[in-house]
């Protein structure tokens, strides 16, 4: 036994103090976990919301005064009633390889029509197949996720030779690589995030695409585009939320050819009919490529006008 967890469940406004009592009697690393069902969207960068109630974890060195079963017990007594925690409890943590633990929850994950995403550290199920070679820790988009994978298993139905895509929100940019692999001439990969700009240049570097990649934060994507005249695109991946989604639907419109095809991804069941009647101005939806149930939505782009 290396390690000694102590457990308080408190609500969101004691949260500053449990952390800093936590810390302030020796506890090496603090976790926050949701203690109900209550769902958080994406923060912004920089944002860091809670939800009403939270468990907090410190971890404490068991072969310490202060982390002995004995102390944490104690420390559980004196912190509980001062942030009037619901709830208290203690567990032990074997030690572990704890910079590699993290590794043996991911594998292998196969989608539509022989693409495979793979974390950068194990090999390929088949080698011949079209893979993906992801690294998994730097921003959202590792295939796990429901959105992402409708939207990779979309990209695998379309014929993307010469094409050119945007894909929006690109998070690790797995979309954008995969466009790529899949056939795509150029991708252009924005996102709000700059860890997100950065995970995507290392994952089209690792796939081997970084000269077909271009990854930029909104700002610099909008100048780029100004400056060089660049061409609408044929193909947009936005897997973002509702509220952005609404609010681009006229900038999307801008940048994408008549014909083109939009895939927003991302969407619960409830907001579908506020995004589509913000993008009906511009697009028309593709009644053969709507999946509610898994939150997602196609789009066709026509003359200005929506058709029904």
């Amino acid at each position: 036994m290396a390690w000694q967890q102590l457990h308080l469940q408190c609500e969101k406004a004691n949260v500053d103090l449990a952390e800093a009592l936590l810390l302030e009697a020796g506890a090496l690393s603090i976790a926050l976990d949701d203690a109900g069902d209550q769902p958080l969207f994406e923060p912004l960068p920089g944002e860091s919301p809670l939800w009403d109630e939270v468990i907090l974890t410190g971890l404490f060195d068991a072969s310490t005064d202060v982390g002995s079963r004995q102390a944490v017990e104690q420390l559980s007594h004196d912190i509980a009633a001062q942030v009037h925690a619901s709830r208290v409890w203690l567990s032990a943590v074997e030690d572990k390889d704890w910079e590699r633990e993290w590794m043996t929850h991911y594998h292998p994950i196969e989608c539509a029509n022989d693409l495979w995403v793979v974390p950068n550290w194990l090999k390929p199920p088949n080698p011949d197949a079209t893979n993906i070679i992801m690294d998994p820790g730097l921003a959202f988009g590792t295939g796990y996720h429901a959105t992402t994978r409708l939207c990779l298993d979309w990209l695998t139905e379309q014929d993307l030779a010469g094409k050119t895509v945007i894909d929006y929100g690109c998070g690790s940019g797995i979309l954008g690589v995969a466009a790529l692999l899949l056939g795509a001439r150029h991708v252009y990969a924005v996102d709000i995030d700059p860890q997100a700009v950065l995970a995507t240049n290392q994952n089209a570097a690792r796939n081997h695409v970084e000269g077909q990649l271009q990854a930029f934060l909104p700002e610099d994507f909008n100048q780029f585009w100004a400056q060089h005249a660049v061409a609408p695109v044929d193909v947009i991946v936005a897997n973002i939320l509702a509220k952005p989604l609404i609010s681009l639907a006229p900038y999307f419109a801008t940048l994408i050819t008549l014909k083109g095809r939009i895939v927003l991804a991302g969407l619960i069941e409830s907001q579908t009919e506020q995004v589509s009647d913000a993008y009906k101005p511009y697009f028309a939806l593709d009644p053969k490529h709507t999946f509610t149930a898994q939150e997602d939505q196609h789009w066709q782009r026509l003359s200005g006008t929506f058709t029904g």
